[in-house]
This record gives structure tokens, sequence and C-alpha cells, in this order.
């Protein structure tokens, strides 16, 4: 008599096991990236803020050269550019302070300079970028003296502009 074979079924997973499964590798998934866009945006701050910091020490070394800082026509421009300069002078005595150009932030926006600063030590010149949100005298502005522990505090953020009116580098003219 031949014998019946039964067959076994292997062990599967139910259809409610497999949706929680994805559920929660989804919920990683996103808790993943919310932190991975947090760090990108930290980084892209934080390398506008090297960035300022490069500005402001070929700054210092064309004010070392020049007795004098930039001014507002020339903008920053001039660290990498002569064509900027008046005298003819000033343009024997002038060198490539900035390697590379560096004539916008790390979102688009051109630096803020002005050569009689308000937003830092007397003496000294603004350099600011507008931030993420590209506006001027808002939280997010990153301000160079903010990081370097000269200057009145906590500059950075001021949240007002008080009305000022300044240039933007490269163009030479301009409200930021």
């Amino acid at each position: 008599m031949p014998k019946t074979q039964r067959r076994r079924l292997a062990p599967a997973f139910t259809l409610l096991e497999v949706m929680i499964v994805i559920v929660i590798i989804l919920a990683i998934m996103g808790f993943v990236a919310v932190n991975v866009m947090g760090s990108r945006d930290t980084a892209t701050k934080r390398l506008a803020e090297i960035q300022l910091k490069t500005i402001k020490q070929a700054m210092e070394q064309f004010n070392l050269d020049f007795n004098r800082y930039p001014t507002d026509e020339e903008g920053i421009k001039i660290l990498w550019d002569k064509a900027g300069l008046d005298a003819e002078t000033d343009a024997k005595a002038w060198r490539a302070y900035m390697a590379e150009p560096v004539p916008k932030d790390n979102w688009g926006s051109e630096w803020y300079y002005r050569q009689q600063g308000e937003k830092c030590p007397a003496g000294k010149f603004d350099l600011m970028s507008n931030g993420p949100d590209k506006q001027f005298g808002t939280e997010d502005d990153i301000n160079a003296w903010r990081y370097t522990g000269e200057g009145e505090g906590d500059m950075g953020g001021s949240g007002s502009s008080s009305g000022s009116s300044g240039t933007t580098s490269g163009t030479g003219g301009g409200n930021p």
C-alpha cells in the first residue's frame, strides 16, 4: 500500500509581520535622512565660517601691505584681482592674497563687505555672509568677527541692519 506523502510547508512570515518590518525600516531611513540633512546644513554653515576667516586673514595681509583695507568699491575681489586698484604704485605692490577666488558664499550670495564697519571691532571692516536665507540683517547672518574672539560679543546674528547701507564684494556697489 502506497503511503501518502505529506508535504511540509516551510515556515513563512505573515503579511502583518512583513508590513511591520517595512514600517520599521522606513522609520529608520527617515531618522537617518533627517540627521544627514541636518549635518549637511551645519557643514555648509561651517564652511562659510572658514571661508570668512580665510578672507579676513587675506584682508589683514592686504592692510599690512597697503596700510589700509580695500575700499568699498574695490571690495574683496581685490584680494585675487588687481584690476580694481587705482594708483599705479598700488598695482606694483599688489600680490595675490588668495589663491582661489571666493566671490560668493555657499548659498550663492556675494559676501557683504564694508571698509568702515559697524558690526566689527573699532577700526576694522564688516565682512559677512547673508546666510541660508540670503537676507541681510537676519538671525542666520554669519559675521567674520563672531568666530575669532574679537569684537563685541555675539555679532553674527544681530537680527537688524539698522537701515545701514553698504556694498557687496565683486560688484562694487549696491545694498546687500
